[in-house]
Parts: structure tokens; sequence; C-alpha cells
């Protein structure tokens, strides 16, 4: 796997390592190198030669750094030169750029590779509002339509189905789009189709290059059933609830498997593990998915192991007995 070593003045590797662990999970072979005021050059140098020195594979090396022709870069630089072979640097780090460099780790062998792959994205990442203070893009070409990946027009092809709380946020933005690469992501619920302020507001979180929907739960099963509207594309669910994924399946929506990633916790509800609340109705939902056929997986990230369903929701139980 490519080492990753995030370089910069001051703390701010520090805190940007910590920010991306949290929206895709613990990462091997990634090294934060700071710059502090009482440092100089030297114990710069000495801290990123003891970095790499910890990564299991040398040869491969991605180096993410604050500025270009700073200290933390020309430090990197010198040791580049012996390496430039294999070793790649980005300068400009941002959030986007660090988190498509963990996703093309999973898929990319090569720190040249990654390096030249998430220069757009990191590009990408600056937005500003209001939107017409925006540059204007130069128009691209046209692509040619897609038909899915299984090549049938006016079919969806389902790459993730998830229930979280809360719906479209960074994990689901980078992380899990990342790994499952959709065209659309659709929020299914009743009551975020009402508000017309929550939809505004997922619209706008979707990342670039994907597009998001709120609909209705019927409306979602009228769509399974006759997909044609959206032909060919790569839909990721997001259901609020399980109540909601329930409800899409027995409809018709074809769901094998659901990801179950966050549930927030409420009043009467009871919380066997650090992300998932379940009242009793929610535990029989999960049952009663179950004898739908769904199967599911439980984790918060790409990176996190999963967790068995069928023992937290047995824990929950438990817990939810002991308070009658």
């Amino acid at each position: 796997m490519v080492g990753i070593i995030i370089a910069s003045h001051g703390k701010f590797a520090d805190g940007i390592l910590q920010s991306g662990s949290m929206i895709f999970g613990e990462q091997e072979n990634v090294k934060a190198v700071t710059l502090m005021p009482s440092q100089g050059p030297d114990d710069l140098k000495a801290n990123l030669e003891a970095a790499i020195a910890s990564f299991d594979d040398q040869d491969e090396v991605l180096f993410l750094v604050d500025l270009w022709g700073g200290t933390p870069f020309n430090q990197v630089n010198n040791l580049f030169e012996a390496h430039k072979d294999k070793w790649a640097i980005v300068a400009g780090l941002n959030l986007p750029m660090l988190i498509e460099a963990y996703a093309s780790r999973m898929s990319m062998d090569s720190a040249h590779e990654i390096a030249a792959h998430i220069i757009e994205t990191a590009k990408e990442g600056v937005k500003v509002r209001p939107e017409a203070l925006q540059p204007k893009e130069a128009a691209k070409p046209a692509a040619a339509k897609s038909t899915g990946s299984a090549g049938r027009a006016g079919s969806f092809e389902y790459v993730l189905a998830r229930i979280d709380s809360r719906l479209l946020h960074g994990q689901v933005a980078t992380a899990w789009t990342k790994t499952t690469n959709p065209t659309r992501i659709i929020v299914v619920s009743d009551a975020v189709a009402k508000d017309e302020l929550r939809t505004k507001l997922i619209q706008q979180a979707a990342p670039s290059g994907v597009k998001a929907h709120v609909v209705p739960v019927d409306q979602m099963i009228k769509i399974a059933k006759d997909d044609k509207h959206f032909g060919g594309q790569r839909a990721l669910l997001l259901f609020e609830d399980p109540q909601d994924a329930l409800r899409a399946v027995e409809g018709g929506v074809p769901l094998k498997e659901i990801n179950v990633g966050s549930m927030a916790h409420s009043t009467g509800k009871v919380q066997p593990n650090k992300v998932l609340a379940f009242d009793q109705d929610d535990i029989d939902t999960f049952k009663k998915l179950e004898k739908e056929g769904v199967e599911f997986d439980v984790r918060k990230v790409p990176a996190d192991s999963k967790d068995n369903m069928d023992s937290i929701l047995n824990k929950a139980q438990e817990e939810l007995n002991k308070k009658k």
C-alpha cells in the first residue's frame, strides 16, 4: 500500500489527519509531520525520515504538503530527488485531496498514479457561496451515455443502501461515494421530502459529479418498478430509519443488503454500541427486513470492520427488557 506523509507548517497536518480519520476511518501507513516554531529544517528532515522508515513499503510514498515552496515542501523535495521514479509530491493540501488519496489507495498501487488522480478532486473541493462568485467552468466534451455496469439502458444499479439518521454527511459524501461510485444519491424519506430547507441542503451537499435527490418512499417504489426515469444510473439510497427501508423493500425496491451506519439516540431507546440506538419498533423492523432476505453491513465507513447485526440486536433487546 502506498504510504502517505502529510507535511505542514504548524499543526495543520495533525488536524487534517484527524479530520480524515473521522470521515474515512483510521488509516495504516499514514503519518503527519509538522514544522513547529521552535524547530528548524534539520528537525523537520529527521522527522520526515523517521515517518518514512515506519512504513511497510518505503518504495511508494506520496507526500501531501501545505504550501509549494515552503520549508516542509523544500525538505520533502530534498528527499524526493533520490526517489523521483517512485515517490510523488502534491502541494495545496485540502481535505477533499486527502480523502481522495485514501480512497485511491484501494485500487492504485503507485504514488505517481494517485498524485495525478487526486488533483482534480482537490480543485473541485474549492467552492464559494453565493454561487455567482464561482468561476465559470470551461465547457467539457459530452460524455457517452452510460448504460450502467449491467449494460442495460433504463436499469438502476443499486450500489449502496444505507440507514443513517444523519443522511447525506461527510462520511457518505466522501468515503462511501468514493468506494461505490454512484451517479445519483437518493434520500428516501417522506419527512425530508416535505421539508424544503433540508431538501435544498442535501442537494447542495452532494459531491462533485453526483446528483442528489429527495423522494418520498412511495415515489422510490414507483421508480424501482419503472426505473427508465433514471436509466443506466448507479444509485446510492439513504434512509433515515429502518422503517422507511422496510416500506421500500416491501414495496418492491430490490435491496439485498443494507449498510447500517448511524441511528441517533432519543428518549426510550437503548444504545448497544457507540453509533446505533434502538427501541422495540426498530428491533422488530430489522427482524422483518431479515425475513425479507435483507442482509446487514454494519459499519460507519468502508475502512471499518463489520459488526454482527444479530449480536447488536440481541444486546439491544436485553437492555430494553431490563428497562421494562
